[in-house]
């Protein structure tokens, strides 16, 4: 039955959030690892930008601040990140991805790679390249509005 939020970009896009999500979390359980798309975005904004403080991670990844501290403590406590208190602003911590955080991320890199295609199965690589291109421009003019 057709639904008229069926044609509702909000709709569709928290629909293709959760396709994403479990294609995510199949192949990367399936590999033998629990990390979330979240957590899997800190590690790779860590693996670009070591030392980074948890604001500044936040941003780079479209995380709210709330949030980013629960996946930080998560992460830390699986050894994937390290917190070190910054020199040049004690209130502030320093990230770093741990040896063992990196090794998973690198591993599970190219895996993460190929299951783009997965979550946009049934569009031509045309099509993909023209939806990933509008969806960056909608989120940069939604990020740049008050």
């Amino acid at each position: 039955m057709q639904l008229e939020i069926h044609a509702m970009p909000g709709h569709l896009l928290r629909r293709m959030q959760q396709i994403a999500v479990a294609v995510f979390s199949g192949r990367v359980g399936a590999a033998g690892h629990d990390i979330t798309p979240i957590q899997f975005a800190a590690m790779s904004a860590l693996a670009s930008r070591p030392d980074i403080d948890q604001a500044t991670l936040a941003a780079m990844i479209a995380c709210d601040r709330a949030t980013i501290g629960g996946v930080v403590e998560r992460m830390e406590a699986k050894g994937y990140l390290r917190r070190s208190i910054n020199r040049l602003d004690r209130r502030a911590r320093r990230l770093e991805l741990t040896p063992s955080g990196r090794a998973i991320y690198d591993r599970l890199l190219p895996a993460v790679r190929e299951l783009q295609g997965e979550i946009l199965a049934g569009l031509t690589a045309k099509e993909r390249r023209t939806l990933c291109r509008l969806l960056a421009k909608a989120s940069a003019a939604a990020d740049s509005t008050p």
